[in-house]
């Protein structure tokens, strides 16, 4: 197949794009290496898929309509979607640029699908979208949708944006809504590598409220084998969940990390933060009956392969300031 990947320097699109050439899928990565994070961290994760003659790099951005159209002129077999504004906390500081980005950039992915008639559209949502929903575990079919804060709101919308051109133009569309995805190569604000990085240095990590906030952390392969599932199986307008239908308090992951790192951590109490959500909890039974989604790594093996990954990376240090982020 032939298969477009947006946002696919990043944590997810990078392993994934690895996977795709290793099951010998072509795959082209549009990227734009937004200062969010230092691209040459993003460039390093490309660097394997470089190396294959059935990989493409191409730099830009999901809101050029025209480099779209050229880009699926080729009739692409699949697009997955995962070019996005990330981030709960920085979209309450400039929600303006997360519905350009998440919102309009998706529209305009959406209208040059329909423009070449592409065969499939992988969009990639997250658990966001469920927000401070009291219908725990998540449910596709059930959950109240509630987001608390803008980059949730914009995941929602490019559903319904997905969801109304499915129905207008019959481009079969999958919205995956991702987990807490964490492993080797998490970017480097999020709360595992955040915490991670700040228990080897013996600085502070920040703990905000009681520490009894749940999360469901998804290992990055496990969400991976769930797009690669669901790139295969196109059909309409479907909605899954991708998660591990488990979840950890963050005083317990805190004390996880400590036993994997070695070191205690020097905790350092604080608020609750706005837009910060109580619970994410995912029921996979759909993305497992339809897909047959598993998910196989448990949490503390997980944190395993990411300190192995972290202490072996020299891209593994970021710089400092960046809010830790558990959604």
């Amino acid at each position: 197949m032939r298969i477009l990947v947006t946002g696919g320097a990043g944590f997810i699109g990078s392993t994934l794009t690895e996977r795709l050439l290793a099951l010998g899928h072509e795959v082209t990565c549009l990227d734009n290496f937004d200062a969010y994070y230092d691209a040459r961290i993003k460039r390093q994760n490309l660097a394997a898929a470089l190396r294959s003659p059935r990989f493409q790099l191409v730099e830009g951005d999901i809101g050029d309509g025209a480099l779209l159209d050229r880009l699926l002129a080729d009739r692409a077999d699949a697009v997955v979607h995962l070019a996005a504004r990330a981030g709960v906390r920085p979209s309450l500081a400039d929600p303006a640029a997360y519905e350009r980005t998440n919102v309009q950039g998706t529209i305009t992915l959406l209208e040059a699908c329909r423009r070449q008639q592409t065969a499939h559209l992988v969009f990639g949502s997250s658990s966001s979208v469920y927000g401070v929903s009291p219908d725990v575990p998540f449910n596709e079919e059930r959950s109240r949708l509630l987001p608390a804060s803008p980059y949730g709101v914009t995941k929602l919308a490019g559903e319904y944006f997905c969801r109304a051109y499915e129905h207008l133009y019959g481009t079969p569309v999958t919205c995956l809504r991702f987990f807490t995805v964490y492993g080797p190569r998490q970017r480097p604000d999020m709360a595992i590598h955040r915490f991670v990085r700040l228990i080897e240095a013996g600085q502070p990590v920040p703990m905000y409220g009681d520490g009894t906030a749940r999360r469901d952390f998804t290992y990055i392969d496990d969400i991976v084998d769930g797009i690669v599932r669901a790139i295969e199986r196109p059909g309409g307008f479907r909605i899954y969940n991708l998660g591990t239908h488990d979840t950890v308090m963050l005083r317990d992951l805190i004390a996880l990390l400590e036993r994997a790192v070695g070191k205690p951590a020097v905790i350092s109490r604080q608020p609750d933060q706005p837009g910060d959500v109580p619970v994410t909890h995912a029921d996979v039974t759909l993305a497992g009956r339809d897909l047959g989604y598993a998910p196989s790594t448990d949490l503390t093996a997980g944190v395993a392969k990411f300190v192995e990954w972290f202490r072996a990376s020299r891209d593994a240090i970021a710089p400092g300031g960046d809010p830790a982020r558990t959604t």
